[in-house]
């Protein structure tokens, strides 16, 4: 990553682990919406040998580094790389090789603020990814919902804040929708949340009661330590850390 400026952190990693992709079985194709320096995709096809991975980036010196990424972890033959803009018009995204209901699954960081809401960061780059229309959720929504197939999923991590712009994005999309709420420490308000839906599904929505993220000495708690490690998974349909040797991660 940069060395300074836009980095992936920790929500990064949680929503790699909350993609259902396969560790054994047919291959699988993902596709990272937002991806940055490619950590969330990346990090999926670490430990799914089978699956392949699309990144889809609008900064093209972000785009480098995931590139580069893939490279140095042996992944660039399951890798392809798209610059490209969410917001764009479907003729663009498809001369880049997008492709409706091409992917089984789909993962999403999307900018958490909104033009006109606070104050910008100063660098460039870090606004420009953190800082969106108050359209441009469903913008995002409407991409991932073309782009993945059938019985496909998508999960996203956002603001907590933001539950009722993503339910209102995302629940005419996708169903049997999953939130599952983040909490800094305990006796704290969730400031973040995960998100899963399934296209095509008319399951009703379900809340988990949620992950406590740190410990009362500030240390990452047991389970997410195990979940950052690469030691485990977040089932989020269960809304449960699951190890490598569960059935079920």
């Amino acid at each position: 990553q940069a060395r300074a400026g836009l980095r992936a952190g920790h929500d990064a990693v949680l929503l790699s682990a909350s993609v259902p992709v396969r560790r054994q079985g047919p291959a699988e194709r993902l596709i990272d919406v937002g991806a940055g320096a490619g950590l969330v995709g990346l990090a999926a096809a670490m430990r799914a040998p089978g699956l392949e991975v699309t990144l889809l980036e609008i900064e093209p010196e972000l785009a480098a580094l995931a590139t580069r990424n893939a490279a140095m972890n042996g992944l660039s033959p399951r890798t392809r790389v798209v610059v490209a803009d969410v917001s764009a018009a479907w003729s663009e995204l498809a001369a880049t090789g997008l492709a409706t209901a091409q992917f089984d699954h789909a993962a999403a960081n999307p900018p958490y603020e909104t033009h006109g809401r606070g104050t910008p960061p100063p660098d460039p780059l870090r606004a420009r990814a953190n800082v969106m229309t108050a359209e441009g959720l469903d913008d995002w929504a409407r991409l991932l919902a073309a782009v993945v197939k059938p019985g496909g999923t998508v999960t996203v991590i956002h603001r907590a804040d933001a539950l009722p712009r993503l339910l209102s994005a995302f629940g005419g999309r996708f169903g049997g929708l999953t939130v599952l709420p983040l909490f800094p420490a305990h006796e704290r308000p969730a400031h973040r949340l995960l998100l899963h839906g399934i296209k095509g599904s008319r399951a009703p929505l379900t809340l988990h009661r949620g992950f406590v993220l740190h410990d009362a000495d500030g240390k990452p708690s047991a389970d997410i330590q195990a979940v950052l490690a690469g030691e485990a998974t977040i089932d989020i349909v269960r809304g449960r850390v699951a190890t490598h040797e569960s059935p079920a991660s």
